[in-house]
């Protein structure tokens, strides 16, 4: 839709789905992590894909993905911030359109919008919440969101609003690009000239997809999901160049990872279960506990599929009649979402949080320097700041090389003010060590590339036969209450002075369960 305006009509419905067809398949059959959504990011340019192919498979070849061990949650919060806030640009930008068809039509979509955005955001809220059984809780929160939009599509059919003109998603024939030609584009016919002029954008584009495809990679194998199976970054990035090498060649969108979808799809795919609190202090309060993830490559292959077939005719004049009100308020809901599980917004949440009624179990409790964290806090919405207002000018093409930047900020700069141990609790690895193993483990956590010793939690088939019983490392050591904090969040990084992590094989079960005997 703001493609679609912004390329003079040359990219429209079919490319985006089309692309997002590309990534889906591409990365759901051959990717070492086929938990990353991959999907459109806006940028299409014929001219610069071969050069961006190229740069991305030298970085491949190269093992430049190693870098990533640098990058911690103090970059990805601050580029989570700044995709979800573009987000609710983009739901404002349509909105503004809508005047051109008058005011009665644009305050009926500014009410439709945040209609979706209040009901598709209360489905999440009672996902998360104790009401109902658990499984219709589940079907809250998986999907509350497209039942809302597709409720929404026909509410603006009803009564008086059924005569008001909306502007609808605007479509073209089904499997074919929006303009009168093949879906090869002609690039034989680019001149010398023009494809010199693409190197600097290529270079561009290539920093923006190895900061946001691996940062989508991360965060959706972050330390909150016990994964099982192992990253691939290095080859995850050759596929990416070799989409965008296609993209470019097919005349659509160049895919790549995506956030907030990405952790959405992998928190959608965690098994949980109900957990209560033995603790004295909080005794009876029941918690959701991740059990595990179901990894596999068929949703991320399903939906690719699915987008496939609403490139048919039938579907697309049933995509022709959502309004972009309705689209907008879609923007609004992945925006707050992706806000709401930032952690820049957990800061200020607890600075902003009455002392006396803040849990002692949060961790920045533990930080004795509270201008610590509105230091760290405030640096971090300082990079957000400005990462957001390059992109509002004529300089905006050169924002990933911006971005990128954060990361010597992080391992250089921070250090110098914030101690150790408020940085372990203020900022900490992204993804675990298991993650992390194949691009030489987490900047700052010691041994991190061997196999470290694990923590010890009870065997999930077994677990209410040892409740109640003190949990020992494996060196006998009884753990803390805020160790044992900390790995129900599966923050097993921070817990680096324990020399813990949150995942398990049969044989350390079996050593753990000793201990706890014993």
């Amino acid at each position: 839709m703001v493609l679609f305006s912004k390329t003079n009509m040359s990219y429209g419905v079919n490319e985006v789905l089309f692309a997002s067809v590309l990534g889906a398949g591409v990365f759901a059959i051959f990717a070492a992590q086929p938990l990353v959504i991959v999907g459109v990011t806006g940028i299409s340019w014929t001219k610069i894909n071969r050069w961006a192919m190229a740069m991305h498979l030298v970085l491949a070849i190269t093992n430049a993905c190693n870098a990533l061990k640098y990058v911690t949650r103090f970059s990805c919060d601050i580029f989570g911030f700044y995709v979800a806030f573009i987000y609710l640009q983009k739901g404002i930008q349509v909105l503004t359109r809508q005047y051109n068809a008058g005011d009665t039509s644009a305050y009926l979509a500014i009410m439709v919008s945040l209609l979706v955005l209040m009901t598709a955001y209360a489905c999440g809220v009672i996902g998360n919440s104790s009401l109902f059984q658990h499984y219709v809780r589940v079907f809250f929160k998986d999907y509350g969101t497209p039942l809302t939009i597709c409720f929404f599509t026909g509410f603006v059919h009803i009564g008086k609003m059924e005569r008001v003109n909306l502007s609808v998603l605007p479509t073209s024939k089904s499997f074919t690009p929006t303009l009168d030609r093949g879906w090869v584009v002609d690039f034989w016919n680019v001149s010398v000239g023009d494809v010199f002029l693409a190197f600097p954008f290529a270079v561009f584009l290539t920093i923006l997809f190895y900061f946001d495809h691996n940062v989508s990679s991360l965060i959706a194998q972050g330390t909150e999901f016990p994964l099982r199976k192992p990253a691939g970054f290095h080859w995850d990035i050759f596929l990416l160049g070799i989409t965008t090498g296609l993209s470019g060649l097919l005349g659509v969108p160049f895919p790549n990872g995506l956030i907030p979808q990405a952790p959405f799809h992998t928190t959608s795919l965690c098994v949980t279960r109900q957990k209560t609190d033995m603790n004295k202090e909080h005794k009876g309060k029941t918690e959701t506990v991740v059990e595990y993830v179901v990894e596999q490559r068929v949703s991320n292959l399903a939906q690719g599929l699915l987008i496939l077939g609403t490139m048919s005719g039938p579907l697309l004049i049933v995509l022709h009649l959502i309004p972009e009100a309705v689209l907008s308020g879609l923007f609004f809901v992945m925006g707050m979402q992706a806000l709401e599980a930032n952690g820049i917004t957990k800061k200020i949440l607890f600075l902003a949080n009455d002392r006396s009624h803040t849990p002692a179990s949060d961790p920045l409790k533990r930080i004795q320097r509270r201008a610590a964290v509105w230091a760290f806090l405030g640096i971090e919405l300082l990079g957000f700041g400005a990462t957001f207002a390059i992109t509002q000018t004529i300089a905006a093409v050169g924002f990933p090389v911006f971005i990128l930047l954060l990361i010597p900020v992080r391992t250089f700069l921070l250090p110098k003010y914030f101690t150790e141990d408020e940085l372990v609790i203020l900022d900490a690895p992204t993804a675990s060590p298991f993650t992390m193993e194949s691009v030489g483990g987490n900047y700052g956590i010691p041994g991190s590339t061997d196999v470290l010793p694990r923590v010890l939690e009870p065997p999930l088939d077994d677990e209410e036969a040892t409740e109640g019983l003190p949990m020992k490392a494996l060196d006998g050591r009884i753990l803390s209450d805020d160790d044992e904090n900390l790995m129900k969040r599966g923050d097993d990084s921070k817990l680096k002075h324990s020399g813990v992590m949150h995942k398990l094989g049969d044989a350390e079960r079996d050593t753990i369960e000793m201990h706890r005997t014993s």
